[in-house]
């Protein structure tokens, strides 16, 4: 004997798989990627965004976008360094603060442990680093993505990385000159100063000796036919027990050789938190070089004396007499 079902609970039971199958949809649409990237405030956090490319290099990918911005933002792409999460780095360095209170978009790429167990990029390995390939592609994927969704003008896109990430945004304007509008390396490596994870742990204890030429023959290697190249900044402590600051010195000449600077032609001024050398060409600075004095390992800042304003704790975010996150804003001309 058969049992049928009247009209109407046939039509609630339709209707319910209909729902169903609306809901798993909607549930699945963020892990193919949001049609627009999604906002959040410095109180919540930055936001995760998935679906922003094939990423071969296998990283997350973090935004800030403040509620108000102009109609075509500024970016600003921070790499973190090692044992740091871009929360951590971003608590301490105030940076998403910045950009809600001057108007431009933050993007934050993450390193995994399944990438490396300290975090770290992998800055050291040739093909995380090929053009086109590797980490190196998954962070140009992230700016496309940012680009095309929050309509960011691409005269106004900057980078800056610390250690790991410092030698990871040397590696970037290396191979996409083009697509910055400046930089900043923070106690990082210059490219080509390592082949693996063994070369690079001696290179970040004693240096690498090679020749102005040798350091600018290796950008040259990556970018043959370019001329113009973003202007950079490197930055350093003396007292840098993780990073030998000869580092530093060899990414300054490794940048000098590269745009066809002397580097006798660098102005150094005194300053109460160290030396700064300016070199210029077509009288616009086109590399800096921050040697700070008495400094170790991290990125420098400033603490605001006024109440609310201590940034939280990151052992790679240190006390300075000078606060490279307003610095940069400056020289970048975001700040209001």
């Amino acid at each position: 004997m058969k049992f049928k079902f009247p009209k109407s609970l046939s039509q609630i039971l339709r209707s319910q798989k209909r729902l169903r199958r609306t809901l798993k949809k909607s549930l699945l649409q963020p892990a193919i990627g949001p049609k627009k990237a999604p906002r959040s405030t410095a109180k919540n956090g930055l936001s995760e965004v998935k679906g922003f490319g094939s990423n071969p290099g296998r990283l997350s990918m973090k935004l800030y976008v403040p509620s108000r911005i102009a109609a075509t933002p500024a970016l600003v792409v921070m790499l973190h360094g090692c044992r740091q999460t871009p929360e951590s780095f971003d608590a301490a360095s105030g940076f998403s603060t910045l950009a809600r209170q001057c108007g431009f978009v933050l993007l934050y790429p993450q390193q995994s442990e399944a990438n490396n167990p300290q975090r770290c990029f992998n800055w050291f390995r040739p093909s995380a680093i090929a053009r086109d390939r590797g980490e190196l592609m998954s962070v140009r994927q992230m700016v496309e993505f940012t680009c095309s969704r929050h309509r960011i003008d691409r005269s106004r896109i900057y980078v800056a990385g610390l250690s790991a990430g410092g030698a990871l945004t040397a590696a970037l304007v290396a191979t996409y000159p083009d697509l910055f509008a400046g930089a900043a390396i923070f106690a990082g490596m210059p490219l080509g100063a390592a082949r693996d994870a063994m070369s690079a742990l001696r290179a970040m204890k004693s240096g690498v000796s090679r020749s102005p030429g040798d350091w600018g023959d290796l950008i040259r290697t990556v970018s043959p036919d370019r001329e113009a190249w973003p202007p950079i900044s490197i930055w350093h402590g003396t007292d840098d027990r993780v990073v030998n600051s000869s580092n530093a010195r060899a990414s300054v000449s490794q940048c000098l050789a590269v745009r066809g600077i002397n580097e006798e032609a660098g102005r150094t001024t005194l300053k109460p938190w160290g030396e700064l050398t300016q070199w210029k060409s077509k009288n616009a600075v086109q590399v800096s070089f921050y040697s700070l004095k008495g400094f170790g390992h991290g990125l420098p800042v400033r603490r605001s004396a006024r109440k609310g304003q201590t940034a939280r704790f990151d052992p790679y975010v240190l006390e300075a007499g000078i606060s490279a996150p307003l610095t940069l804003l400056r020289t970048w001309g975001l700040k209001r």
